[in-house]
């Protein structure tokens, strides 16, 4: 069978001796699976930080190990699977060993381990399941201490976690401790410190090293590319993205889990999420950066089937019959409208407004407000109803009455999901998107030229 190893932990920050023990790993194992856990039970460690930034930093720290993959799920679903969970999660891939500091089976040869004593179904795993023991360098170690299947792997000797957070809110060097680009992604987003995260900063390119994403069939496009060739990497520092907000959106789809940001040029129409084309050696200013966070959309189909998708701009529901749609809306689990008659709904983030839910009635708002937009199409109850802003951890549940008579067409980012009983969306915790601009072409600016333009 195939071998696996489950290497959990918080990742907050993941240490760069994270990625090298991984790498030992996949030397004895065929496949590597990392796991950020969701909060513990009863332990604050892991809310320190908002998901996000450690699905980040876990990507940018593991990328490009052979054999070696990353899973966000329990940081999307903001929950905590202990490892008996994570064996039954992966079970049907092969066969499984938990990857574990030597901390935590000391005393076992006693029940007294971490793992019998406070792992969920702990005394089972211990006689049941494979381990993968880390021993650091020079550290005492008992081997009657250890489960009755298990490897010990040695691993070099590591600072912990703690000390890394430490180091970043004394403003010292973390230089060696991380990867450059989670350093650099500290830096940027402020954590760690006294005060806030940042959702903006300020980046400057080190040098000119380009990932490049081009509209097809954009004769423009094609042609402005050819003046990036000489600065196309394998180890790009940027995605710069050639075409309109399209374009954009479908690099954004693409890439997203590349953890790199983007800056985009214009050659297309309004281009809201790009700048103009007008400065191509824009490495040579200081950009301002904006995080943008992507939709969790979950769609349950007329069988019953569930899936999940993330969308940047939108998702909407719209009728798929002749028939008016009767809809119910939901926000945080509570009913808010019993009876939505309409030709259907949106929901929106603030960088989306100025797309379709700018076309069905609703006011543009900045690109980087913290909210969601929910707008209706064509409605005709509740009479007078308008859109509505609503907070951004809010979670919004659209469901049809009537599913064989008034099924729903559901679309994310405009790519159809087919018809549908309903559709839930809430921002995504593990995905987000870095977009730089030039100071004055910013959207903010467009967007104050859209609207008071003559």
């Amino acid at each position: 069978m195939k071998r696996l190893a489950i290497y959990g932990g918080s990742f907050d920050p993941p240490g760069i001796h994270r990625r090298e023990i991984a790498r030992r790993l996949s030397q004895l194992v065929d496949e590597v699976i990392v796991v950020p856990c969701g909060p513990r039970p009863a332990e604050d460690i892991t809310h320190d930080t908002i998901p996000i930034h450690r699905a980040v930093m876990t990507d940018m720290t593991f990328r490009g190990l052979p054999r070696v993959r990353v899973e966000l799920f329990d940081l999307e679903a903001d929950h905590f699977t202990p490892p008996s969970g994570l064996e039954e999660c992966f079970r049907h891939e092969g066969d499984i060993s938990h990857v574990v500091a030597a901390e935590f089976v000391k005393g076992g040869r006693n029940d007294e381990s971490a793992i019998q004593q406070k792992w969920t179904e702990g005394r089972e795993l211990w006689e049941n399941a494979k381990f993968i023991v880390l021993r650091q360098e020079g550290e005492e170690f008992d081997e009657r201490d250890l489960p009755p299947r298990s490897q010990v792997l040695d691993v070099p000797r590591y600072d912990p976690t703690g000390t890394i957070r430490n180091r970043v809110f004394q403003r010292e060097s973390i230089e060696g401790l991380v990867v450059p680009e989670v350093a650099s992604y500290i830096v940027r987003h402020r954590l760690y410190r006294s005060s806030l995260p940042a959702r903006e900063s300020n980046f400057r390119l080190a040098r000119p090293r380009f990932k490049l994403f081009v509209a097809d069939r954009n004769e423009k496009a094609a042609e402005l590319a050819k003046q990036f060739e000489p600065y196309v990497s394998d180890d790009p520092e940027m995605i710069v993205v050639m075409g309109g907000d399209g374009t954009m959106l479908h690099a954004i789809r693409q890439t997203w889990r590349e953890r790199l940001p983007y800056y985009g040029l214009n050659l297309g129409h309004v281009g809201f999420l790009l700048n103009e084309a007008d400065v191509i050696d824009f490495w040579q200013h200081e950009l301002l950066m904006y995080q943008l966070p992507l939709l969790w959309v979950g769609v349950e189909l007329l069988n019953g089937q569930r899936h999940q998708r993330l969308a940047f701009n939108d998702a909407w529901v719209e009728r798929a019959t002749g028939q008016t749609a009767w809809l119910r809306l939901g926000v945080n689990g509570e009913v808010r409208l019993s009876k939505v008659m309409a030709d259907g709904m949106l929901i929106s983030t603030a960088a989306g407004s100025t797309s379709y839910a700018r076309a069905m009635g609703a006011t543009p708002l900045p690109f980087n407000t913290r909210v969601l937009m929910l707008v209706g199409s064509n409605v005709l109850e509740p009479r007078n109803w308008q859109p509505a802003v609503m907070p951004i951890d809010s979670e919004i549940e659209i469901t049809t009455l009537d599913p064989e008579k008034r099924p729903l067409e559901a679309y994310v980012d405009g790519v159809a999901q087919g018809k549908v009983k309903a559709l839930r969306v809430r921002v995504s915790h593990i995905a987000a998107v870095e977009l730089a601009f030039r100071p004055g072409h910013d959207p903010a600016s467009k967007l104050a030229e859209h609207q008071f333009s003559e």
